[in-house]
């Protein structure tokens, strides 16, 4: 059939050709398989009418068959009538011999319907084989074009990412790390050093308070001014 020349030309020049351009080999798979689902429309409709002729011609066999019974019939009960006296046995003779002779044509024909028949029966089953290998090939093709999608997808997005590897930059992303890395380097020592000197500042204010604290000798002179009210520095007097 035209559908399998069409899509079982791939080791072909000219799909060859086809894949060389750059051809949509999802348009190209679904515009085979409505290529396909309309030759199953026509495999379908040719065997319909097929199995119409089939059927006729054995309605035509049975009806040609029980044609010769009759005529059969007939010439019997017309040569039983011509010897029973009940008509002349010359015209018995003769209508039986016509009835016989109908009978033969009957015969024929529906020797000829038989044989009609059985032709048709042979091309309905040749059409109905072909037409369960259509549906057949429709599923395959139609699992394929769903495989073929998918594959389409991942091969698009491992291109892509693919792509932005190759256009990377690896010389200036180093470089810029170093840059970050010395950046962060410089504000790790500069905020050391900004504690270094906190605590430098630190240690200044509290020796100059230290050597500035009066509190002590504050103390000593309530404790005195105690003892004396007391009467309890006369040993200290002396």
């Amino acid at each position: 059939m035209n559908i399998f020349r069409r899509l079982f030309k791939i080791g072909q020049a000219e799909t060859n050709a086809a894949i060389d351009k750059m051809e949509d080999p999802i348009k190209m798979t679904e515009q085979g398989i409505r290529d396909m689902k309309l030759d199953l429309e026509k495999s379908l409709e040719a065997l319909a009418k097929v199995k119409a002729l089939a059927i006729r011609a054995k309605n035509d066999q049975e009806n040609h068959q029980n044609k010769a019974q009759e005529y059969q019939d007939k010439a019997i009960i017309i040569l039983k009538k011509g010897h029973n006296k009940e008509m002349d046995a010359a015209e018995a003779d003769r209508l039986a011999k016509e009835a016989l002779m109908q009978k033969e044509a009957a015969e024929k024909q529906a020797e000829q319907a038989k044989n009609e028949s059985e032709k048709f029966d042979n091309n309905v089953a040749q059409l109905q084989k072909n037409v369960q290998t259509i549906k057949a090939n429709i599923s395959n093709w139609e699992n394929e074009l769903k495989t073929l999608k998918a594959r389409v997808k991942v091969s698009n997005a491992t291109k892509n990412l693919n792509k932005q590897m190759a256009e990377l930059d690896s010389a200036g992303t180093v470089s810029m790390l170093e840059r970050m890395k010395e950046k962060v380097a410089q504000e790790e020592a500069l905020a050391e050093a900004y504690g270094d000197i906190a605590n430098a500042n630190k240690s200044v204010d509290e020796e100059l308070d230290k050597a500035a604290d009066t509190s002590e000798a504050k103390a000593d002179e309530e404790l005195d001014k105690l003892k004396a009210q007391l009467g309890m520095n006369d040993g200290k007097d002396a």
